[in-house]
């Protein structure tokens, strides 16, 4: 089971876990992964020590041990379930490749984080 959270007021966000929603239906039906929108429940993460902007700027996600995964973390774990995006999940998170993936990942949400606060998204 992985929960994934996001930001429904990130049109780029919001659209790219709708694709992947489209293209886990069979494995969000079992009860294997959850997408939920942070905006609802902006305390969620509070146990965790993440607050809403944190959210906001990387996904953050939870899994079945209910063990904290942020960033390129949880779109590795996304794909790793996707059909047909498994090679994805083992291309940019394999050992010598994370590093360079969790530092790209960062780099792309500070700047889409900082394009939705001059847009007033929130």
């Amino acid at each position: 089971m992985l929960t994934v959270w996001y930001n429904t007021h990130c049109p780029v966000c919001d659209a790219g876990i709708g694709r992947q929603k489209r293209r886990l239906i069979e494995a969000v039906k079992a009860g294997r992964i959850e997408f939920r929108d942070i905006n609802l429940e902006p305390a969620a993460f509070a146990g965790h020590g993440a607050s809403l902007e944190d959210i906001r700027r990387r996904l953050h996600a939870t899994d079945a041990q209910g063990r904290l995964l942020v960033g390129a973390d949880v779109a590795i774990a996304v794909w790793a379930m996707t059909p047909g995006e498994g090679w994805l999940a083992g291309l940019l998170g394999n050992p010598i490749a994370l590093p360079l993936t969790r530092f790209a990942y960062d780099r792309f949400a500070d700047l889409l984080y900082a394009w939705n606060r001059r847009k007033g998204r929130w």
